[in-house]
């Protein structure tokens, strides 16, 4: 047994002492920073790989801010490759594949098809693979007779402007331009159809100038994994749908089983960006990285619905976890980024979590109440809410066991069947006010982290992690920085 002699800091335990500063304007500091050792966030934030805060819809809102979505994994290999592949048809360019119908199917099966996909058209292919048309939502939508086929309504192929495979941007802009129209096939010489220019997609670019985009320009998105038997398939699936980071995420990963599949997708796949965690220890963040991580995840129970703590009696205060992994990764020769997970409740938290040492937060209970989170709001005491549940309380246990069998899979790190009635939660469900669009929290959270920036004399997160000094506080302390002495209005 033994005892540290240093206490274990948290967000709430200190400040950073303010620094001479030559920054005119919070607009003057440089928020981007490094996600893994390989990708570059335009803002430091990711919204959590929980089944009540990100799959795609809050994907494409958090890359199109210049954060991260991590999609989660609790759901079929095939629903989360859906959700990946969601985000990536998003936006770009030249969107590959796209969705097609049969020219024989009804006006309403392609009205359907085209609410379920969330697009605003679909091409219509014959058995040949060769382009017959285009039937789009201003088709469909005034149709006197839904039972019409599509082949009978759609805009024919003889009929379409269509451009070949080298046209630029710029190009494909004047022509939808021209002819007033905003959908572009592009087309080989003998007829191919090899994707479709959208006129939302040209202009996206202008209402989102910090996402963040793949070499494709389609909007980035990572995917979690586990280490159940099926995880390399769900790995290689995801891969294979565009995902830009795995994240390996189990609650303890300083772990056999976690360190060796991480070893195992490096192997399998030297080129992925692979996230691992989540550990509270520099011991635990060289392991991950020895093994081939390009990032690693820390935090072990500072959640707001995390109970590990409570459940177990291990854990390291967030602050001081960052700073033990940040410093034993530099110790051990590793550059590699840190992302920490867990108790960011302010843009002040998130300040102090990069100031420690973390290239970029994770945030979870903070996001679950927007619009873009997975679930409905409902009322509670006037108030609208939406739900929130830790990954490993009981309600995301038993939804975890019903994916599993439907995927056939089973999580080896999970108690085995027989013993499933005596299954020890270490998370709760909660409900959190409803707080809109998830681009409004994070406007209000990047503009802390300028005004922070401006404090500590630094125009990048780097210079921040330089000059970064923190005093430790009292009770005293921390009441003094909130509102006090005043009442409310």
């Amino acid at each position: 047994m033994k005892i540290r002699s240093a206490k274990g800091l948290t967000f709430d335990d200190v400040l950073l002492v303010p620094k001479r500063s030559p920054i005119a304007s919070r607009r003057d500091v440089d928020p981007s920073t490094r996600l893994t050792d390989g990708l570059r966030l335009n803002i430091p934030i990711l919204s959590a790989n929980m089944d009540t805060v990100t799959e795609a819809a809050m994907a494409m809102a958090m890359a199109r801010e210049g954060g991260l979505g991590v999609i989660h994994r609790f759901m079929t290999i095939e629903q989360q490759v859906k959700q990946v592949e969601r985000v990536k048809r998003a936006e770009g360019f030249v969107v590959e594949a796209p969705y097609q119908i049969d020219p024989a199917a009804s006006l309403a099966a392609a009205a359907r098809m085209m609410a379920r996909r969330g697009v605003g058209g679909l091409v219509v292919k014959d058995d040949g693979d060769k382009l017959l048309g285009l039937i789009t939502k201003r088709d469909v939508m005034l149709a006197p007779d839904v039972h019409q086929r599509v082949d009978e309504v759609m805009t024919s192929v003889d009929q379409i402007v269509s451009v070949g495979p080298e046209v630029s941007a710029d190009e494909a802009r004047r022509i939808l331009y021209i002819h007033r129209i905003e959908k572009l096939p592009v087309l080989t010489d003998d007829g191919e159809l090899v994707g479709l220019i959208t006129a939302q997609d040209l202009m996206k670019p202008k209402r989102y100038p910090r996402a963040i985009k793949d070499e494709k320009g389609r909007l980035r998105v990572g995917a979690a994994i586990g280490v159940s038997a099926q995880a390399m398939e769900r790995a290689d699936a995801l891969l294979a749908a565009g995902a830009d980071v795995l994240v390996l995420d189990i609650a303890h990963g300083h772990a056999d089983h976690c360190i060796d599949m991480v070893r195992a997708l490096r192997r399998a796949h030297p080129d992925a960006q692979i996230v691992a965690g989540n550990v509270a220890s520099a011991d635990g963040a060289r392991d991950l990285a020895e093994a081939g991580a390009n990032a690693i995840k820390v935090g072990i129970g500072p959640g707001s619905i995390c109970t590990t703590r409570i459940v177990t009696g291990f854990g390291v205060p967030q602050l001081t976890a960052i700073m033990d992994v940040a410093e034993g990764l530099r110790g051990a020769g590793f550059d590699i980024p840190i992302i920490a997970d867990g108790g960011v409740k302010t843009s002040g938290d998130m300040v102090k979590a990069l100031a420690a040492g973390a290239s970029s937060v994770m945030i979870g209970s903070l996001f679950a109440g927007c619009e873009e989170a997975p679930g409905a709001p409902v009322i509670r005491d006037g108030r609208k809410v939406k739900v929130v549940r830790g990954m490993a309380s009981l309600g995301a246990a038993i939804s975890r066991k019903a994916s599993e069998e439907e995927n056939g899979e089973e999580d080896e790190s999970a108690e085995s069947q027989a013993e499933w009635d005596k299954v020890v939660p270490e998370g709760v469900e909660a409900v959190v006010p409803y707080r809109g669009h998830v681009r409004e929290i994070l406007y209000q959270m990047v503009g802390g982290l300028r005004s922070g920036m401006s404090y500590g004399g630094a125009f990048t997160i780097e210079e921040l992690q330089r000059n970064a000094e923190f005093i430790v506080i009292t009770p005293a302390g921390v009441r003094e920085s909130h509102p006090h002495d005043v009442r409310r209005v």
